[in-house]
């Protein structure tokens, strides 16, 4: 293609290029199959096509946006445009003079969002606008305050919207669609017959382990108070679902909003207190079956440091439990004799033989809370070989956030070899660009079809590698896993649904319409 450099698009972008010249489109790829580079495309045709206009890539961090820009600059010929980022650090009024002269101009939402509000410019000459990490279209306003502003003074619009996964909601993709106007959707796995080719084996393991007796009578403990609380709500008519800890939350909700609205009703009142509790027992039951006994034991600690600070009444008598203090006393006498959740030592195990079979092996290890990370962390950089380091997002909690700074720096250290394995968290399952690693492991299986889909996406993109996932043996590990399997199928489903009422001609945004998308909600 004309402009572009040191790059040959595969069969599969380039077919979907084609959707994209015709129509706003919505590019549903697993991490790893090219998105970047089908915008890149997408943008050199929109700009021969109206010489002089802009294109604007979004991109939900700031770090990405710079990746993007980065990719852009890589394989785009020089004498092509002006190319700028835009960030917070660029002063108002200089952005509003970059706009002017810029061709194609790399921004969070935030940033251009802010920028329209205050006037600084418009949309009008924006030829194709570029959202990347669509699926955040729902929950992100800046994301769909731009779009509609772009929908409503563009002289020739043109979206492209791009993600790993929209969710397997019905409604949710179809929300996202709207909110881009989206006409057409491009959907490739790793399974379809013109992108399989293309990539690497992927090797699939499930570890699944056991908890030990010590720590399955401390489970037992906690679900007996759990049971009471539960109960409670439940004798009051306040609970109706499933005690899931997502429905606790749903619920502790309901309850403060009608208590805000000046319900003073004692039944209302006291199923607060006893929400809140079941909520805290919900998730030291989660840390105990899932992830590490020293984060449930100091998770515990945490709790009767609040009850001491007398920070609510419902702490205080949660707290006042006996088998509270029994299980805060055995996890204490087991972390002193270095007894930890079984999910610890295999995962040691599996890296140290990873490692010898392997000595250049890269690993990226994801665990849902900043704790285990660190324990995670701690533990491999006893071995051998091991140079582990811990990947967590920017908020700050006892000191332990990572600034973009340090969290690009610490990508090139994997990059180069200095670190070997990397513990991460959520912040690094989306969009940065981290190398290619040999072993993927999941230290739990998450429901989201989005995230584990990103999750995988990390390995078997250049070279051949593994995906591991651990499992707690009769706990909720084992419900999320299928969960995800379930959603994944689901999302696929969702997906060549709308398509087919697209290619149909059907308006799946109108609610007088029932589609066949409806039918699977």
């Amino acid at each position: 293609m004309e402009f572009l450099k040191d790059i040959t698009p595969r069969d599969y972008q380039q077919k979907i290029l084609e959707s994209c010249i015709e129509k706003n489109c919505l590019v549903v790829l697993p991490t790893g199959l090219g998105k970047t580079l089908i915008a890149l495309m997408l943008a050199i045709e929109r700009m021969k096509k109206f010489p002089g206009e802009k294109v604007l890539f979004l991109a939900p961090t700031r770090p990405l946006a710079e990746q993007h820009l980065n990719f852009f600059t890589s394989h785009l010929s020089d004498l092509f445009g002006d190319l700028q980022l835009f960030t917070g650090t660029v002063k108002a009024e200089q952005r509003k003079k970059i706009w002017k002269t810029a061709d194609i101009i790399f921004s969070t939402p935030q940033c251009i969002a802010n920028d329209l509000k205050k006037k600084l410019y418009d949309l009008s000459d924006v030829c194709l606008l570029i959202e990347d990490e669509a699926h955040r279209c729902i929950k992100n306003y800046d994301y769909t305050y731009v779009a509609q502003r772009y929908k409503e003074t563009a002289q020739h619009p043109r979206i492209l919207g791009l993600t790993a996964s929209p969710g397997s909601e019905v409604s949710k993709i179809k929300e996202i669609c709207k909110t881009l106007s989206i006409e057409e959707v491009e959907l490739r796995t790793r399974e379809s017959e013109d992108v399989k080719h293309n990539l690497q084996e992927r090797e699939f393991e499930k570890v699944i382990v056991e908890l030990p007796p010590e720590i399955e009578e401390m489970r037992r403990m906690m679900k007996q108070v759990n049971d009471l609380y539960i109960d409670e709500l439940k004798s009051r008519h306040l609970l109706f679902e499933a005690p899931t800890k997502t429905n606790l939350i749903l619920l502790q909700k309901r309850i403060m909003n009608s208590l805000s609205k000046g319900n003073k009703n004692f039944n209302v009142m006291k199923g607060a207190s006893s929400c809140a509790s079941a909520i805290k027992l919900q998730h030291a039951i989660e840390l105990l079956e899932t992830q590490t006994l020293k984060g449930f034991h100091d998770y515990l600690a945490d709790l009767f440091d609040q009850a001491a600070k007398m920070k609510s009444k419902g702490v205080q008598q949660l707290m006042k439990r006996p088998e509270m203090n029994l299980a805060f006393i055995r996890s204490a006498e087991l972390l002193k004799k270095e007894i930890e959740h079984p999910k610890i030592s295999k995962l040691a195990e599996i890296v140290e033989l990873e490692k010898a079979k392997n000595h250049s092996a890269k690993i990226i290890v994801f665990s849902q809370f900043r704790d285990t990370a660190l324990q995670i962390s701690k533990t491999l950089n006893k071995i051998s070989g091991i140079k582990a380091g811990v990947f967590i997002g920017q908020a700050k909690k006892k000191g332990e956030g990572l600034s973009q700074k340090e969290q690009k720096r610490m990508i090139i250290d994997f990059s180069s070899g200095e670190l070997n394995v990397l513990c991460a968290t959520s912040i690094g399952e989306e969009g940065l660009d981290i190398p290619e690693v040999s072993v993927v492991i999941f230290y739990e299986p998450v429901a989201s079809a989005i995230r584990t889909i990103q999750r995988a996406g990390r390995t078997a993109r250049l070279q051949p590698g593994k995906l591991m996932i651990m499992i707690t043996k009769a706990t909720r590990d084992e419900s999320f896993y299928y969960v995800s399997r379930a959603r994944e199928k689901k999302m696929q489903t969702a997906i060549d649904s709308i398509k087919k009422d697209m290619n149909n001609g059907l308006d799946i945004f109108s609610e007088e319409k029932q589609t066949t998308l409806d039918k699977l909600e």
